[in-house]
């Protein structure tokens, strides 16, 4: 890695998220960026190694040795750990751990992704219990309580992808008429948050380049709160697809065949015998609930003062994407497969 640039140590940088986040990182030639995956002859890691500037570092993330050799020479950090492979505790346990060596190592900025507090907003009824947010959640509130110098931290806290549009939130043929596409989710008339990834990688550079804004910031990014009732007749209007909304109960969700196994532990590449490992139903149950009750907000004037040039809305995605309701796989896990057990592919 070049010694005039800036480095960057990308954790999670091959996944749907980490991948435009690695991207925009590398843009320019003011940083050079590590990115740490298990497989360096993956896809989404071939993909990212013909980037100038990007170095591809294999090894395991949640490895302590392994991170000491990944953290060697570095100045920033982009931590994404994966809670659908190492479940919440897990997760919670190398997300503080990862700022503790950024610390040790001498790093200026340390950027963690973040998701929703579900049990927290939800008042901890556990309705909203979902270890894929919580857990990250957890780690934003560990970071929250951590000084903002000599190191400066930021959380960049998502939400549901757009891209998701395309796979686990994809519309299916109507069976009675299959000219009809329905998006079929149990979300009532909520709105719920969708993030377009490009954006979202933008937002991580933003962090990296104005460190006297985003030091200590714990920025919520979305591009629109949309009901998909409005997402269905955004989607007709801009394909002249015709399609519908099928507001479906939590039972009926998990019987569409996007999960496997619904019973399936979440937390692929570790024992299932962990008692605090979620099953599919219970996670997934959680992570709905939230959005159908609107637990969350985001400041979108802020977003926009941030990133001017980000999409505002599903319609402009949909264009700019020339989006068609067609199935395409975007989560890492999915592509890879290591879901294989409890998720369709």
């Amino acid at each position: 890695m070049p010694s005039s640039k800036g480095k960057i140590l990308v954790i999670g940088g091959t996944g749907a998220q980490g991948v435009p986040v690695v991207k925009s990182f590398a843009s320019g030639s003011k940083y050079a960026v590590r990115v740490l995956t298990r497989d360096a002859s993956s896809s989404s890691a071939s993909e990212l190694a013909v980037i100038p500037g990007v170095e591809i570092f294999e090894g395991d993330s949640y490895d302590e040795a392994t991170l000491r050799k990944a953290f060697v020479g570095i100045d920033y950090a982009f931590v994404n750990t994966n809670g659908f492979a190492i479940g919440e505790k897990a997760e919670i346990y190398w997300g503080i751990r990862m700022y503790e060596l950024a610390r040790e190592f001498g790093l200026k900025h340390f950027i963690y992704a973040g998701l929703e507090y579900a049990s927290k907003l939800g008042n901890f009824d556990p309705k909203y219990r979902c270890g894929h947010l919580d857990g990250k959640a957890k780690v934003t509130d560990y970071l929250s309580a951590q000084p903002t110098t000599p190191m400066a931290w930021s959380v960049l806290t998502s939400c549901l992808y757009m891209e998701g549009l395309s796979e686990v939130l994809a519309p299916h043929p109507d069976p009675n008429n299959p000219g009809t596409l329905i998006f079929a989710a149990p979300l009532g008339t909520a709105k719920c948050p969708l993030i377009y990834l490009k954006d979202y990688g933008d937002y991580a550079r933003w962090m990296l380049d104005t460190p006297a804004r985003s030091n200590g910031l714990v920025l919520h990014v979305a591009t629109e709160d949309i009901s998909w009732k409005d997402l269905t007749a955004a989607f007709t209007e801009v394909t002249g697809i015709k399609s519908v909304y099928k507001d479906i109960t939590l039972d009926e969700y998990f019987k569409l065949g996007v999960f496997e196994d619904p019973e399936a532990k979440v937390g692929h590449s570790v024992t299932r015998n962990d008692p605090t490992l979620f099953t599919i139903r219970e996670n997934y149950s959680g992570f709905w609930n939230t959005w159908k009750d609107e637990l969350t907000k985001r400041d979108y004037k802020l977003l926009d003062e941030i990133l001017p040039t980000r999409v505002k809305s599903v319609k402009e995605w949909m264009k700019k994407t020339e989006y068609k309701g067609k199935s395409a796989p975007v989560l890492k896990d999915y592509r890879d497969g290591a879901r294989t057990r409890g998720v369709r592919q």
